[in-house]
């Protein structure tokens, strides 16, 4: 037992001893490495320090982030200003002030309504007066001592708005349109007006019916081309043409022509210099809410344009001319040529890409034939679509339409008959 003793204590201090030689050799190799760490942190410790200050710093000084989208950021930055919400008068262009002056006001007020003039005679038709009621006559105008001096009744079965209307000095040609307030069905039908008689003849109706279309007489052929189709939203590229003459059809039918480049309705169509010109417009339009007995409106996805086309004389070409200053809608009678030159009256531009809400436009642009260049000339004395616009004496008119809700808010809001004036010089 002794020996066993002495040999248990020979093995337990062996144990030791290779113990505390083990945690020797640990420390020495922690001092070292501990060693290391410091002098690497002592070499780097400036540089930390200062990227550490540098952190420190913008963590506490820099605002927080604000997310703008990439479109916002793009509008932003055209117009120069850094700010979180697009202002309601964004789409507005710089513009000279006129002078303008009030006139008597229209017997009734009009919304889509259309105008001709034949000398100092200035014809309104139809129109909405509210989106339940509409016009179903005409009120004349005569520019030399400023009355409103005649009213007679369209025919029954004639269109009530979006019609596409024409003259040759003596003849109106009316042409399809919206039969019925709200967003009701169109009509092909076609009339003309004798204006020394007054009295209303049928033509061939149009192979479909268009709301709004593009209508001019041009080479002694009644034009209709583009508008929107039977759904009202869809628009049409189609052009038809018939021969007319002293309000007559000379045609049984209507002759297909060469495709506008781009449909819509609300364009403004011009003949002039043995050219025919089609100014701005929209694709889509308020349809009538599916069920609804009275086809009450709602609205749909709209996209406003500012081209410009013009077909060559031979009518077998469309030429992409410069477009508008801004894409504008509803000017089919909103324009008058003046010195070589088209003049244009408010309108609709697009949509603001926020708020989702219509713009009206409230600048008076020109268009001039000989460089094919446009200028802004004005401002009107508000914003307004579907304006009717004439010009006698160096005096440009217009009447009707659905004007801004004021100054800095340029969605519609009241339909209007009020007549202005204002002296071009140009």
């Amino acid at each position: 037992m002794g020996k066993n003793l002495h040999q248990h204590h020979q093995h337990q201090s062996k144990s030791n001893n290779s113990y505390t030689k083990f945690i020797f050799v640990l420390f020495f190799f922690c001092l070292l490495g501990l060693a290391c760490i410091i002098d690497l942190f002592w070499a780097s410790s400036s540089s930390f320090s200062s990227s550490y200050l540098r952190f420190a710093s913008n963590w506490v000084s820099q605002k927080p982030r604000i997310f703008v989208s990439q479109q916002q950021q793009n509008v932003d930055d055209k117009i120069g200003k850094k700010k979180r919400f697009l202002s309601a008068t964004f789409a507005d262009l710089p513009a000279p002030d006129l002078a303008w002056e009030q006139m008597p006001s229209a017997p009734v007020p009009r919304l889509d309504g259309s105008a001709i003039q034949i000398n100092n005679l200035f014809y309104v038709l139809s129109g909405y007066g509210t989106l339940d009621h509409v016009h179903s006559h005409v009120d004349v105008f005569n520019f030399t001592d400023n009355t409103w001096c005649a009213k007679f009744d369209t025919p029954k079965d004639m269109a009530n708005s979006h019609l596409g209307v024409a003259s040759d000095g003596r003849y109106i040609y009316v042409v399809s349109g919206q039969y019925g307030p709200q967003c009701r069905a169109p009509t092909s039908r076609t009339y003309v007006l004798d204006t020394q008689t007054r009295e209303w003849q049928s033509l061939p109706p149009l192979p479909a019916p268009r709301y709004a279309p593009a209508t001019q007489l041009w080479k002694g052929r009644l034009h209709v081309m583009g508008g929107s189709k039977e759904n009202r939203h869809t628009p049409g590229l189609e052009h038809w043409s018939i021969a007319v003459k002293d309000g007559k059809a000379l045609d049984k039918e209507w002759r297909t022509e060469i495709p506008i480049p781009r449909g819509g309705p609300h364009r403004a169509c011009v003949a002039i210099n043995d050219r025919l010109f089609v100014i701005g417009g929209q694709e889509g339009d308020f349809m009538a809410k599916p069920g609804s007995p009275i086809f009450k409106c709602s609205r749909r996805h709209e996209v406003v344009y500012g081209d410009v086309y013009m077909l060559d004389a031979e009518m077998k070409k469309w030429e992409v001319l410069p477009p508008l200053p801004k894409p504008n809608s509803h000017i089919e009678c909103s324009w008058v040529v003046v010195n070589n030159s088209i003049i244009i009256t408010g309108g609709t531009t697009e949509k603001h890409p926020e708020t989702k809400r219509m713009i009206l436009v409230g600048e008076v642009f020109q268009f001039h034939l000989d460089s094919l260049t446009w200028l802004v000339i004005g401002k009107l004395p508000y914003r307004v679509k579907t304006t009717l616009a004439g010009f006698w004496d160096g005096y440009l008119y217009f009447t009707s339409g659905q004007r801004d809700r004021g100054p800095d808010n340029p969605q519609p809001k009241k339909v209007i008959g009020e007549l202005w004036r204002t002296k071009l010089n140009i």
